[in-house]
This record gives structure tokens, sequence and C-alpha cells, in this order.
């Protein structure tokens, strides 16, 4: 997944820049409205983060150093999906990039298809071959997350995110045994393989 990051602070950039890169994301980062406006228009993204105080043009040109009620439903109403205000933390700034990529992607394709297992992201339903399949909440989080991923190495610590609602909730076993748990009931229909010292993968071949 690829971020770029539209930021003039150099130590901010490359804090997140740091943080962003070592959670598995491919991380871009220019320092200027202009610039972003340029390579939005040849490359492609998953999602941008874009400071509204930039030097020269402002941030909101391209759709944060405001943070009055104002300023963010003005932000909003540009159609930014989101608005955070600075210093922000790490595990915070994570949690809204994945919970916006997600949302794109199930947007984009709310359904999935992998041999015979079907995955109904927005009524979040489970078929084997057209047959409901009855998952635990847990289990059905590990799997939208594996599915809007499919064929994409997951990390455990990302599954963690998904099931758990407070950090001491649930540990990296928790994550184990819930995908043991999804490849007996899933058998035959479709392959959660283990990536060795990487994560798990939810394969587009069964």
């Amino acid at each position: 997944m690829r971020i770029l990051i539209v930021e003039d602070d150099e130590v901010i950039a490359s804090t997140m820049s740091r943080g962003l890169t070592l959670h598995g994301y491919v991380v871009d980062h220019v320092a200027s409205a202009e610039a972003a406006s340029t390579v939005l228009l040849s490359e492609q993204f998953d999602l941008a983060i874009i400071d509204l105080g930039l030097p020269q043009e402002d941030g909101t040109s391209v759709v944060t150093a405001r943070d009055s009620i104002a300023d963010r439903v003005d932000t909003l109403d540009l159609g930014a999906d989101d608005y955070l205000v600075k210093p922000v933390a790490l595990a915070e700034l994570l949690a809204r990039c994945r919970a916006h990529i997600r949302r794109a992607r199930a947007m984009a394709s709310s359904k999935v298809q992998i041999g015979s297992l079907g995955i109904d992201l927005e009524g979040r339903r489970v078929t084997v071959a057209g047959e409901s399949l009855d998952l635990t909440r847990r289990e059905w989080s590990v799997l939208e997350y594996l599915a809007v991923n499919a064929g994409r190495i997951v990390g455990k610590e990302r599954l963690l995110d998904a099931i758990s609602s407070a950090p001491q909730d649930v540990s990296v076993n928790s994550v184990e045994a819930v995908v043991s748990r999804l490849r007996a009931k899933l058998g035959e229909a479709a392959k959660i393989r283990t990536i060795r010292g990487l994560g798990y993968r939810l394969d587009d071949e069964p």
C-alpha cells in the first residue's frame, strides 16, 4: 500500500515516513501543494496525508496546524476523509490509515470471491459454495482484513489490531487461534497461508 505525505516540516515528515515504512507502507514525500498536485496526476496512491499549513499554496488546494471546529468542518466539506491535529501519535495515524484504506477498498468492491468462498464486506456475510458460514466477531474481523488484502501478506500485528478493542484484550497467540479456527471452517474453500516471519496471506487462488 502506497501513501503520499505532503508536509513541509522535514522532521514531522521524516517521523511519519519512518513509522509508516516500518509498518509495511510504501511512502513518498513532497513538501508543497504544487509538487503534490503534480505527482498525483502521474502516480497512484492508496492514501494522501496532507498538511493544511503548506507554504505558498494552502494544503486545501490539494484535496495541520489548524484545530478549530470551523477549520475541520471546512476541510471535510472540501472532500477530505478525515482531519487530525498535530502532533499526531503514530498509533492513531496508523489506525486511521488502516481504516480509510479498508473503507476505500470495500467501497470499490464490496464483494470478494476466492474459489468457492464468497465474502460480502458490506453485508458482513460469508458463504462457501453458496452456503452461509457462521463466524464469530473476531473470525469475521480477521477474514475481512485478509479479504480486502487478498493476495498480500498481512502481519500478525495488524490482525491483532483488527480483533482487539483494547491493547490488553488479546495477544499474537489469539490471532493464531482465530486463524486456526478460520482454516477449519473454510476447509478447502480458500487457503490462509502462513508466511514465516511475516504474517498471513489469503490466496487469490485456493
